[in-house]
């Protein structure tokens, strides 16, 4: 097919009643010192950096840690003190993550009316509150309020957290930032072991539980964050005062390069737009499969070792080496990933890796080489997904319909946590083979999407690259008149 034009394939426009109106595509002024040279972009951007990424990656250490030291604190007297028999346990994990679910969607669009500096330590606060309330719950029922409102209010940290890193940083660069901040999870997965491990000691101090000063101290820590996070945390780029003008001029400049000119303004219909693209309901489904494996993980691994025949606080020290592993190998695969441009096969490889130690988990009934196959597991699990969301992000045109796309992919693959929630019941002890089987079958689905999905964006980019000119051939105006578009954008390319 003959390449078309640009001339040919976008009709002209009057510019003096458009661009005019429009802030991304207006000039940005930056001066010529600054604006081709590596050395101060460099610079600038490790900078950002510095200042974003470790506040953001210490609210989602703590948020995992309140959604998960359920899991600890279940290696203490916490059954037997509040009653729980049968499935009540379980009934009390999955409670949460409906209502993580409805949050996350309203949440990410609040990101866009209120500055993320206000919304995040806010929900912060709120589910900080939940954690120590559920140190003081004297009943089943009151365990399940605060199972729910913790749901409620951890709901905007990671789709909003991720929406955030996007609008600071270009494509390419988001996958090691998100690799960096959800490897905070393995780091709760790791931290939150020994931590678990010396708190539980002070039972009978002022005569409480030590599954209660679990929750008490955790809570306590999370409210204290908060605080300092109203302090520190940064807007975004137009108003943040990390920068002076001369950097946020370089920031915007990038930002506007990389996004193609694009749509960034607030509107219900860009919601629409992810609604019903495929693309993302594909991530969905992937994300749910991954985010199965995640909860399962981090809520069953302290009972999976403890069945291995281990006592119940070497269980807990021993969960820590496989989240220190899944956390260097996520964060040099998003290093990896952002400096070749590519995602799917960065999944391909997560995926492979986790079924071998499903595989491992399931053959097997040494312990040694179960233990092994925890190691493996955690190694493809943790890595997939911010290169997930990552490779999401990347493929949505337009701020508000990635917000919206984002949120939908991590707030439906939360239902996941319900699903993980019944896998390891306690009569499947101390094989578990359904609930490791129905692991391996996920992540076997959520391969073959993956293959699927990597082979049709290189064919659509080598249709586009066919049948439209260079994306680097196309003017502002001639952008400028499919800002609207999105990723359906001629001039638009995925990542692969």
């Amino acid at each position: 097919m003959t390449k078309l034009t640009i001339d040919t394939d976008i009709p002209s426009v009057n510019m003096a009643e458009n661009v005019s109106d429009d802030p991304s595509t207006k000039e940005h002024n930056v001066p010529e010192t600054y604006q081709d040279d590596p050395i101060v972009v460099r610079k600038l951007i490790r900078k950002i950096d510095w200042a974003i990424l470790p506040l953001c990656i210490l609210l989602y250490l703590l948020s995992f840690l309140d959604r998960t030291n359920i899991g600890n604190a279940r290696l203490d007297t916490f059954e037997a003190d509040m009653g729980m028999t049968g499935l009540m346990y379980n009934h009390a994990l999955a409670i949460f993550f409906p209502f993580y679910v409805i949050a996350e969607i309203p949440s990410n669009m609040a990101m866009k009316r209120f500055p993320p500096w206000i919304w995040i330590p806010l929900i912060m606060l709120v589910w900080g509150v939940c954690c120590i309330l559920m140190g003081i719950v004297t009943n089943y029922g009151g365990l399940l309020a605060c199972r729910a409102a913790l749901g409620l209010a951890e709901g905007g940290l990671f789709p909003g957290v991720a929406y955030y890193i996007t609008m600071w940083y270009c494509r390419h660069e988001c996958g090691l930032r998100l690799a960096v901040f959800f490897s905070a999870a393995t780091l709760a997965g790791a931290f939150g072991g020994l931590l678990a491990r010396g708190i539980l000691e002070m039972r009978g101090v002022a005569g409480l539980a030590g599954w209660r000063w679990l929750f008490i101290i955790e809570g306590i820590l999370t409210v204290v964050v908060a605080a300092i996070a109203l302090k520190f945390m940064q807007d975004y780029p137009e108003k943040a005062k990390l920068l002076n003008e001369d950097e946020r001029k370089i920031v915007l400049s990038r930002l506007e390069h990389d996004r193609s000119s694009l749509t960034n303004e607030f509107g219900i219909k860009y919601v629409g737009h992810a609604l019903t693209d495929w693309k993302i309901w594909v991530h969905v489904v992937v994300t749910i499969c991954l985010y199965t494996g995640v909860y399962s993980y981090s809520l069953f691994l302290p009972t999976i070792v403890r069945d291995l025949g281990y006592s119940n606080s070497t269980a807990q020290l021993m969960t820590v080496p496989p989240f220190v592993l899944a956390c260097i190998i996520c964060v040099a695969a998003g290093w990896y990933a952002d400096k070749i441009g590519q995602r799917g096969i960065f999944m391909i490889i997560g995926l492979l890796t986790a079924l071998i130690g499903f595989v491992m988990l399931l053959s097997t009934q040494n312990s040694t080489a179960k233990y092994i196959g925890c190691f493996l597991a955690a190694a493809g699990i943790y890595p997939a997904v911010p290169q997930g969301v990552t490779w999401n992000s990347n493929n949505i045109g337009g701020g508000m319909k990635r917000g919206a796309g984002i949120a939908m992919q991590v707030g439906f693959g939360n239902i996941s946590g319900i699903i993980s929630s019944y896998l390891f019941l306690p009569k499947d002890s101390p094989t578990y083979y359904p609930g490791i089987g129905s692991l391996a079958g996920l992540y076997t689905l959520a391969l073959l999407l993956c293959t699927l999905m990597t082979i049709y964006l290189r064919r659509e980019n080598a249709r586009r690259d066919r049948e439209y000119s260079s994306p680097e051939n196309y003017t502002a105006e001639q952008r400028y008149i499919e800002r609207e578009y999105g990723d359906n954008a001629t001039y638009f390319r995925y990542t692969i």
